[in-house]
Formats: C-alpha cells, sequence, structure tokens
C-alpha cells in the first residue's frame, strides 16, 4: 500500500517499486533465494488472465468500438513489423543469434495491458486513442504468445504462412469462446437474482476466468477469449456495478503487485552487467523504430493525423507481461535463455521510466490531453419479486445534471426519483427540488423501463436540461 501512495505521488510507474522490493527481498538483497521459473510463469499467466479481465471490465463499448479496426491491424500486422524490425536489432546491432532474437523481438514487440490500463486512466487522451491503446493491449497478447512458444520450441521454427495460420486459428476460437461464455454470462447475472450482492463481484471474475479455461481447452487464445468475455460483461448494465468494478480492481493491484514481486526475486542483478548494453540498443530500436514504423504503416488506411500517430507510437508501454513471456524459453530450455530474461528485464526496467512519467507530457505538447464529461456513478440492485431496479446514482463534479431540477429530468413511465442524500441528510424530492453536485439520488424503476432509464440519467449528467434536444442520447460522446 505504500508502494501505491509513492508510485502515485511521485509520478514513478508502479511496477518499477514492486520490482525493486522483489529484487530487494531476493539473493543480492535480503539473501532470499528465488529460482523457480516454472511457478513464475504459473503465477504470471494467472495474473495476466486477471489483469486481462480488470481491464476488459473497465473498457467501455462505445470507446473502443470505432477503435477495433485499428486496434486489429495494430495487434496483427504491427506486431509482426515490430518482431521482425526488434529482431534484425538485436542480431545486428547486440551480436544475438536469429532464434534468440526473433524470441526477444516476439516477447518485448507486444504493448503491455497492465501498464496500459493503469497509465492511460490518468492520462487525458481523447476516447478514440484511450480506445485504440487499450483494445490493442487487451488483443496482442495473444498473437505475441503463440509466436514466443512457437520460436522457443524445440526443432526448427515453422513456415511464416504455418504461424500465420496457426495464430489466425487460434484467435477465432479463442474469439468465439470468449464472446459465447459473456453473453450467455452476462444474461444469467442479468436475469437471475443473487441471494446477496457479494456474490455478484465473484460471480463476474469466475466467468472471466472460465472464459479463459475455455478458450484453452478448445486449444484456442485464452487470453483473447477473457478479455472479450470480461469487455462483454463490463458493459452488459449488471446489477452491483460499482461494488463488482471495485473488487476486480482489487483483484487487479493484487495480481500485479504479486507478479512483479515474484519477477523481482528470480532476478540477479550482479548478472545483468554483460547484458545492459545490448537491452538499452535493442530496447532504443524499439522505442524510436520499430513501434512508430508498426504504427504508421498499420494506421497508414485509417484517418489519425500524426500527432495521434506520435502518441500511440510513445504510448507503446512495456511491462511485467514481456518479464513473463521471457520465462517461456527458460521452461522451454532454450539455449542462452537467461540472456535473454536479463536483456528483457532491464529493457523494461528502462523504457518504462522513460516513457510512463513523460506521455503526459507528450500527450499536451501535441494538444491531445484532452477532458471528457465525467460519467455518472449509477449502481443497479434488481427487485426479483417487484419485477423492478433500485438504481443509485452519484453526480460527480463536473456532471451538467448540477442544477436541473428533478422534474428536469424526465423519466420515463414507471420511474420516479425516490430519495435525495445531500451533505450526509436523506429527504424525499419534489419535482422542483434541484439537483447539485455531490449528491446521491435513489431512483426506483419498473423492469421494461429500466434501461430507458439509466439512459436518460446518463443523458441529462452529459447535456444538462437540454439533453436530446442537443444531442446528448446517454453516451459519452467521442472527441
Amino acid at each position: 500500500m505504500a508502494a501505491v501512495r509513492i508510485s502515485s505521488r511521485s509520478g514513478l510507474p508502479s511496477l518499477l517499486i514492486y520490482l525493486g522490493i522483489g529484487v530487494a527481498i531476493g539473493q543480492d538483497g535480503l539473501g532470499v533465494s528465488f529460482n523457480d521459473v516454472g511457478l513464475t510463469q504459473v503465477i504470471g499467466y494467472a495474473a495476466l488472465v486477471v489483469i486481462l479481465a480488470e481491464g476488459g471490465l473497465g473498457t467501455k463499448w462505445h470507446e473502443i468500438k470505432p477503435a477495433l479496426p485499428s486496434a486489429a491491424v495494430l495487434s496483427t500486422l504491427g506486431v509482426a513489423i515490430s518482431v521482425g524490425v526488434t529482431a534484425a536489432a538485436a542480431h545486428y546491432l547486440a551480436g544475438v543469434d536469429w532464434r534468440q532474437a526473433l524470441i526477444i523481438g516476439a516477447v518485448v514487440s507486444s504493448t503491455d495491458a497492465a501498464a496500459v490500463f493503469s497509465v492511460l486512466r490518468n492520462v487525458p487522451l481523447p476516447s478514440r486513442l484511450t480506445g485504440v491503446l487499450e483494445a490493442e493491449s487487451g488483443f496482442n497478447d495473444a498473437p505475441v504468445v503463440i509466436l514466443v512458444v512457437a520460436f522457443s520450441a524445440a526443432g526448427p521454427v515453422d513456415h511464416w504462412y504455418l504461424l500465420v495460420g496457426k495464430i489466425a486459428l487460434e484467435l477465432a476460437i479463442g474469439g468465439a469462446v470468449g464472446l459465447a461464455v459473456g453473453f450467455l454470462g452476462a444474461y444469467g447475472l442479468r436475469h437471475v437474482a443473487l441471494p446477496a450482492s457479494g456474490l455478484y463481484p465473484i460471480a463476474v471474475m469466475a466467468i472471466a476466468v472460465a472464459a479463459y479455461a475455455g478458450g484453452a481447452l478448445a486449444h484456442g487464445s485464452g487470453f483473447l477469449a477473457v478479455y472479450l468475455a470480461a469487455l462483454i460483461l463490463g458493459n452488459a448494465k449488471l446489477p452491483h456495478w460499482p461494488a463488482t468494478r471495485g473488487f476486480a480492481e482489487g483483484l487487479g493491484w493484487i495480481a500485479q503487485i504479486g507478479m512483479f514481486v515474484l519477477l523481482g526475486l528470480l532476478v540477479t542483478p550482479h548478472e545483468l552487467g554483460d547484458d545492459i548494453i545490448p537491452a538499452l540498443v535493442v530496447g532504443l530500436v524499439l522505442t524510436m523504430v520499430a513501434r512508430p514504423v508498426s504504427v504508421f504503416l498499420s494506421l497508414a488506411p485509417f484517418r489519425t493525423t500524426w500527432q495521434e500517430k506520435t502518441l500511440l507510437s510513445w504510448a507503446g508501454l512495456r511491462g511485467a507481461v514481456p518479464i513473463v513471456l521471457a520465462t517461456i524459453p527458460m521452461v522451454a530450455e532454450v539455449e542462452n535463455s537467461r540472456t535473454i530474461f536479463n536483456i528483457v528485464f532491464v529493457l523494461v526496467i528502462v523504457y518504462t521510466l522513460v516513457q510512463g512519467p513523460t506521455l503526459p507530457w507528450l500527450a499536451r505538447h501535441l494538444r491531445l490531453g484532452e477532458h471528457e464529461p465525467e460519467d455518472l456513478g449509477i449502481e443497479s440492485a434488481p427487485l426479483e419479486r417487484l419485477r423492478g431496479h433500485l438504481l443509485s446514482v452519484a453526480i460527480p463534479e463536473p456532471s451538467r445534471m448540477h442544477g436541473v431540477e428533478v422534474g428536469e429530468l424526465r423519466l420515463p413511465p414507471g420511474a420516479a426519483v425516490t430519495l435525495v442524500v445531500r451533505d450526509g441528510t436523506s429527504f424525499v424530492p419534489s419535482p422542483t427540488t434541484v439537483l447539485r453536485r455531490g449528491d446521491e439520488l435513489l431512483v426506483v424503476a419498473t423492469d421494461p423501463v429500466r434501461d430507458a432509464t439509466e439512459k436518460r440519467l446518463r443523458a441529462v449528467g452529459e447535456g444538462g436540461k437540454l439533453a436530446g434536444w442537443l444531442g446528448s442520447t446517454g453516451t459519452i460522446k467521442r472527441k
């Protein structure tokens, strides 16, 4: 908890502090010896499942929907370009054999979901950019894992067309499983009232993990399955959603902390000396050449400005996931796998320290640091016997619902504001009661108008009392 506070106050990426804790506890610090690479990989995979689930639950569909084509190209063609350029740099500039160079290129060429989800939500970017980055980081783990496993396998590497076919098949299977599990889970949670509100967060995370398991058992991409299932659940307007979101966020923090500390324990700092220069060289090519080239080429068919492409190039954040993937060749006993791990570790540390803190500055310099209207916090609790719903609505500071009278909300027939909590005091409002920032409302809606009521409340929060006339529809508009 102290590390989280230090990270938020200092601006340093939290992963550096957690990795530092692991290194301090490890062999060159307090002397704890840990070298179980297999256990680290298993825990790292489990943590990545939780992180992807948390990221998918917090991603808004209306933000990533227009970004899906761009994100799909970045997470496939963009990854391939980045792998090729980075592998060439590792081979020709750092003197690494081609097999090890391809592994390094594959390991570090995808953006890290944990880093992106944690950093970007503190950077005021337009939703079209956050949508691209979040979708890309959720999608590109799947093809990268396939590439790393293929390059680390014993024997010759498959022909490129076989790799492409395998990646396409696993992505298709994982996507189908994730969509099926997500839709079935959302339908069940919306139509079956659980006996306790505390069961909803557990059920949501269980469904997300089940999606990963189903995708993996079907020989598909479990990582894509869990992200898609969580994305559907996160946009399904489930009961007790704020509590579920907070529970998932807490699990995400636990997964990140545990994974980072464990990876720090696995590192032996005194062995890194010979690998620092190769890591800096490969990282420099990755950051300044491979990532920009992949972004500009991948997004050439799309209407994206050079400022946006520049920011997307710099926002290719790396985190613990590349370090976890670097354990795959160690488990497979690839020659010089410890060197691969050390290069990836140093690269991630140095360039995360450079990119993370400078991302807000670059966004402001490119005039892309825009604030968008803050969404209302609406929590729903089903009333199964009464065939209705209780909606708990919190009015945030920048909401345009401030100054609107209750009667001006124009809620659909069958919905009404029954209680207002203001400054710790609750009262029953009249139609002329003026709502204020910080108010909490209790809205009762019958089952048929539940969705329309929530949509109307969000529209007023965005557009004020003239919502509907000004084009506000209950969805935060993309910029």
